[in-house]
């Protein structure tokens, strides 16, 4: 997945390119709202405000594991 001739690097997402290869990934809408929300619930985010796809999956799967 690219934009324009510059390729995506998965260690550093806007919200927005975070929420289109999610949405390709899991074949289904996952709005930027939504990622943000887990932003400001404590998702981790680079210095610079960008999301690193590894980082933020970990961050998901160990808040899932909160509610068992």
């Amino acid at each position: 997945m690219s934009e324009g001739n510059n390729p995506v690097d998965p260690t550093r997402l806007s919200i927005e390119q975070a929420g289109k290869l999610l949405s390709a990934a899991y074949r289904e809408r996952i709005e930027v709202a939504k990622i943000q929300e887990d932003i400001d619930a404590g998702a981790p985010t680079n210095a610079d405000g960008t999301i690193n796809l590894v980082n933020y999956s970990a961050w998901q799967s160990k808040e899932m594991g909160h509610g068992e």
